[in-house]
């Protein structure tokens, strides 16, 4: 029986956990769950998976659950979820919370040993260089979630030690696939959540259509898989069928393939190195439905997150935590129509080509870096 601390156990991610954890009943329990803001979808999880510990955004939210639930252990805030990433009982801690505020839970759980199942792709591109350390010193495992990066773990099994040669990083293209910028400039909020192949939230779905959620993930598997910025290639793949594969030296590539369902890659984070038996809402993946599968360059011109998120990484220090900061403040406002689809990325590259960082990084010095990305662009709007 593996144990899990499900850190976002009400959002996309963490909701398909707790599916795959109640097919696998005998072999996964859920022994943390962690919430922000949808209490009541909480209390169904605490009633269904009965947990021992429970964490809320607000200390009222956190202090109307455990009158309704005495014997459970109630935590709220920070502090909670710091705890719930340390709890004894969990030998694994799914990281599904959004944005910064997964990092520190994130070194909670390697300061106490805890592998990692981690989503929150933020956790590398803000502070890539500290947790990776920090796992090699404590023999951490982490596993990847998102849907390309475990692709790229799975490649790489059995690979021997092998040098890789490139690794090829796909992309759907988003919804606004083969746009020019004229034609990004009428787009709106609502055709901006049209995703055409992924059901996700509202943040990563603006992400994936500035193409941002690629060059974040170009940051993320530059520090997981320790390869350099060059051997990273996208490549835009719209019927998103290949995952992400591996070059290696001798010219044979190995792809992963499957249908766009991000409990494959959830379960096998949870099992490695076994795999679980497909459920039987989860259809196969049959190529003749297909018929053929296409890549393509993606638009650089047009959209110039990747290439900022490459400039990014390359430069170091508070670099990329300073950026996941700005775009997460942008793509905030435009949620909320402060600003049009264009700004976000033009916004972000006006910070970014003004930006000093910091070189000497610890975890205090990434959230100032962060709070100030946001405020300036409290300032921009």
């Amino acid at each position: 029986m593996k144990k899990i601390s499900i850190l976002g156990s009400t959002g996309s991610i963490g909701t398909q956990a707790l599916e795959i954890i109640k097919e696998n009943h005998e072999k996964l329990k859920a022994v943390t769950l962690s919430c922000s803001s949808r209490v009541e979808l909480l209390r169904e999880q605490i009633r269904e998976f009965r947990p021992l510990a429970v964490s809320l955004e607000k200390e009222e939210d956190a202090k109307a659950i455990q009158a309704e639930f005495p014997n459970l252990q109630v935590f709220h805030g920070r502090e909670g979820l710091d705890t719930l990433a340390s709890f004894d009982e969990a030998d694994m801690v799914l990281n599904s919370l959004m944005g910064m505020r997964g990092l520190g839970p994130t070194l909670k759980a390697i300061d106490y040993g805890k592998d990692i199942a981690f989503a929150n792709k933020e956790t590398l591109v803000a502070g890539g260089e500290l947790v990776m350390s920090k796992a090699g010193e404590r023999g951490v495992r982490l596993l990847p979630v998102d849907s390309e990066h475990s692709a790229i773990f799975q490649c790489l099994e059995g690979s021997g030690g092998n040098p890789v040669r490139r690794i090829l990083l796909t992309a759907s293209g988003g919804p606004f696939r083969g746009y020019t910028r004229k034609q990004l400039e009428e787009v709106g909020l609502e055709d901006a959540l049209k995703h055409p192949n992924w059901s996700m939230g509202a943040k990563i779905t603006i992400d994936s259509a500035t193409m941002m959620n690629k060059g974040l993930e170009i940051i993320e598997a530059r520090w997981l898989f320790d390869v350099a910025l060059e051997r990273i290639q996208v490549l835009v793949h719209p019927q998103s069928v290949l995952h992400s594969a591996v070059e290696y030296e001798d010219g044979s590539v190995i792809g992963q393939m499957g249908n766009p369902d991000m409990k494959v890659p959830i379960a096998y984070a949870f099992s490695w190195p076994e795999r679980l038996p497909m459920s039987g809402d989860m259809r196969p993946l049959e190529l003749l439905d297909f018929g053929q599968l296409t890549f393509e360059k993606p638009n650089d011109r047009v959209f110039t997150t990747m290439d900022i998120a490459r400039r990014a990484c390359a430069e170091g220090g508070t670099s990329c935590a300073y950026m996941n900061g700005a775009n997460e403040a942008l793509v905030e406002a435009f949620l909320n129509k402060k600003i049009s689809f264009l700004q976000i990325q033009d916004n972000l590259e006006k910070m970014m080509d003004g930006y000093v960082p910091v070189k000497d990084i610890d975890f205090e010095t990434l959230l100032e870096e962060d709070r100030r990305a946001r405020k300036e662009v409290e300032k921009l709007i």
